[in-house]
């Protein structure tokens, strides 16, 4: 699994390390990802996502439906992983 927001489409950056030395070197900035259950009242279902804490205050914003419906159209949902809880 890729670490890539499924709301955002967020990934990982690469900087530069600060150092007072003269090497430079790179290092990776990861973004701040979890997986968070929603219940999508639309589809009457359960279902998981990999978000950000910018996706999750844009689901806050926005309503999940129509997060998840500009996230497809941007391409950054491949798909949806349905939980069988009902």
């Amino acid at each position: 699994m890729s670490k890539v927001c499924q709301i955002t489409g967020k990934k990982a950056m690469v900087g530069n390390n600060v150092s007072h030395s003269k090497r430079r070197t790179k290092r990776k900035f990861d973004v701040n990802l979890f997986n968070k259950k929603f219940f999508w009242v639309e589809e009457q279902a359960w279902i998981t996502l990999t978000i950000s804490a910018a996706g999750l205050r844009t689901i806050n914003k926005k309503g999940l439906d129509a997060a998840i419906k500009e996230a497809a159209a941007k391409g950054y949902i491949t798909e949806i992983k349905y939980l069988d809880i009902l």
